[in-house]
């Protein structure tokens, strides 16, 4: 756990320095970009007690993945050794149950008030979150790793330029990204570098028929 952990903390730190190679020194408002997540989250959980609404999991779960890249930039900022924060944060998955007790908007609203009132990221309540949806550890780290490769292809096809159109063959890229992976080992060593030809070969294939 702590290997990956680690893995994920060094993608978040070349991810953040791709944008910006001094991120650190930007101030940017992570607290800020987590709470919006937050918003949208429940939106794709549904809380409208004037209609019908069916919590749609997959959403909910990508929802999560990119609140844990926030929360892993605001982490190393505030910690200056990744490897005591690694440790530590393996301890706290470790210590949590697989699953909680009450309602998963009640541990939602609870977080997002906790990231309002520190203006920071409290992983412990992140874990009892993703207990709360049912999202554990490994799958977690394969989400994790899955969106963060498709961070770098959107960065390096024009993301931050606007030149990059996030559907393809009339479906958004995350829908390309959750089928590629699923035709991948994510136990394998190259799992990131292979997801990232598979959506480049596609993204390819699809914008060459446009």
């Amino acid at each position: 756990m702590k290997t990956r952990l680690s893995a994920m903390l060094d993608l978040q730190d070349a991810m953040n320095s791709k944008v910006n190679a001094n991120w650190r020194e930007q101030g940017f408002p992570w607290y800020r970009a987590i709470w919006v997540e937050c918003a949208e989250l429940l939106d794709h959980y549904g809380w409208k007690w004037w209609k019908h609404q069916q919590p749609d999991m997959e959403q909910v779960k990508l929802e999560l993945i990119d609140i844990w890249h926030f929360g892993l930039s605001q982490l190393l900022l505030e910690n200056s050794d990744q490897e005591i924060l690694a440790n530590e944060l393996a301890a706290m998955f470790a210590a949590e149950k697989e699953t909680v007790a009450g309602d998963f908007r009640d541990h939602l609203e609870a977080f997002t008030l906790r990231t309002l009132g520190t203006r920071g990221f409290d992983p412990r309540q992140f874990i009892t979150l993703l207990a709360s949806a049912e999202l554990d550890f490994d799958e977690l780290y394969t989400r994790y790793v899955g969106k963060n490769v498709l961070n770098f292809f959107r960065q390096d096809h024009g993301y931050q330029s606007g030149g990059y159109n996030k559907n393809w063959g009339g479906r958004e890229d995350n829908e390309h990204l959750v089928e590629l992976s699923l035709q991948l080992d994510a136990a394998d060593p190259a799992y990131k570098d292979a997801l990232y030809s598979a959506l480049k070969t596609r993204y390819t294939e699809l914008t060459a028929q446009a």
